[in-house]
């Protein structure tokens, strides 16, 4: 095929896997963070301490990251329709079981459960798109895709305030709504993914035999998919094991995952408290529905930050600076939003001087993503490819964990998330140093 018609047969592969997946990791997402504008109503209803919900906030990925290598495994295994929908079911049933949340015992343990449900999607996915986009055209394939978790904070915030103000109807409280309402569409699109979601381009019926042949040729022709073929068939009978102890000794994976753990540690040290601190300092003015539309701000930054980051990194070839520089766009972001708390200044902002820092850190936080997912994807192999994309997801995402739990720690012994975001600023900065040397040529 001429450059013109592939260009064109992957805008027509665009058009029919990226919005559906897109709309999966949407429901996803928020699913995943609908938590944080549940927070007040919890703490309020329950008597939860902060520190209580930011240990049940990051518990979610203590479960995530114990079962996320196994399930991304077995995905490649079950193939990818079968699978995600799997995924996609159990999530909304352990997403909808959070209304039943009335002790700290019993958030710590659905919470736990949503991620052991979760664990897979994501580096699935990641996975998946290298079975349709070679490594040119992945970075912009995997922007669109996470421009999903943007956007779900986009609509799911005023959703999720909206939804609050339900409080009382039916004898519930506005957050046990809030989780029922949310989690009942995981459910319902993972019945549909396996009608629509096919395991591969050879299993996709809108492509006719030529364009199967072209993107399969499109893959073959890189070096890297050129060694897939012969690592792969050892990789899968080496097994879980001996892949993972492969990868271990590469400094590549540790670099990359330090790098995603500080990522994950300001992404959700951030979500997970943002409607709390815009509520704290909109004062008496503070609504559900308010809370809910400013919260939607910062999202908005990161959707458009993604998507031009991903783009423009793709246009140039350059992954190192694409990288590394959102990281420290971020820690700029979280260290500017100190200022009118009077960590240092002692300087008075308002919520929109919270809003613009946090815009920033979202910003840097998102724009990560799409260049971030083409360093391991473009330089680890088969069952490597796999595997590696799962492992540094799952160590990265212990910062998860971190995040939310240290500002709760931190809020109940200062009373100020200061330090917190502190921590989480010099975090990420780190994170970003731990690209630079990842991606160093010798």
């Amino acid at each position: 095929m001429t450059n013109s018609s592939l260009s064109t047969l992957y805008r027509k592969v665009d058009a029919r896997l990226l919005p559906y997946l897109f709309a999966l990791y949407v429901v996803a997402y928020l699913d995943r963070v609908n938590v944080s504008f549940a927070a007040p109503g919890l703490i309020h209803d329950l008597s939860f301490s902060n520190s209580v919900f930011g240990l049940g906030a990051g518990m979610f990925f203590a479960g995530y990251v114990l079962c996320e290598v196994p399930s991304n495994l077995i995905l490649r295994r079950v193939g990818a329709r079968f699978w995600i929908a799997r995924i996609m079911v159990t999530w909304g049933i352990a997403a909808c079981g959070m209304a039943l949340v009335h002790t700290p015992w019993s958030f710590n343990v659905l919470r736990f459960l949503l991620g052991v449900a979760e664990a897979g999607f994501l580096p699935g996915i990641i996975y998946y798109l290298t079975l349709w986009y070679p490594q040119e055209r992945r970075a912009r394939a995997v922007a669109l895709f996470m421009a999903a978790t943007p956007v779900a904070g986009v609509v799911g915030a005023p959703l999720s305030g909206y939804l609050l103000e339900l409080e009382g109807a039916l004898g519930l409280s506005g957050w046990q709504w809030l989780f029922v309402l949310e989690g009942l569409p995981a459910i319902l699109l993972g019945f549909s993914v396996l009608r629509l979601l096919p395991n591969g381009p050879d299993d996709a019926r809108w492509l006719d035999p030529a364009e199967r042949a072209a993107i399969s040729t499109e893959l073959q022709a890189e070096s890297v998919r050129g060694r897939e073929d012969s690592a792969s068939a050892a990789g899968e009978a080496r097994g879980l094991r001996t892949v993972l102890l492969g990868l271990a000794r590469q400094p590549l994976v540790w670099l990359l995952s330090a790098a995603y753990f500080a990522l994950c540690v300001g992404m959700y040290g951030l979500v997970m408290w943002m409607p709390t601190l815009l509520a704290e300092v909109l004062g008496a003015a503070a609504t559900p529905e308010r809370v809910g539309r400013l919260s939607a701000v910062p999202y908005l930054g990161g959707a458009v930050g993604m998507v031009l980051v991903g783009r423009h990194s793709d246009a140039t070839g350059e992954r190192r600076w694409h990288t590394a520089g959102p990281l420290f766009v971020s820690a700029a972001g979280f260290l500017l939003s100190l200022l009118p708390f009077g960590a240092w200044t002692g300087l008075g902002g308002g919520p929109w001087w919270s809003l613009g820092c946090f815009t920033i850190a979202t910003i840097g936080l998102w724009g990560v993503l799409g260049p971030f997912w083409t360093i391991p994807t473009g330089l680890l192999t088969g069952a490597a490819a796999a595997g590696g994309v799962a492992l540094i997801n799952s160590i990265g995402n212990t910062g998860g964990f971190v995040g939310p739990t240290l500002v709760g720690l931190v809020r109940d012994a200062t009373g100020s998330h200061v330090m917190g975001f502190l921590a989480i600023a010099v975090t990420m900065a780190l994170g970003g140093c731990c690209i630079l040397l990842a991606t160093r040529r010798d």
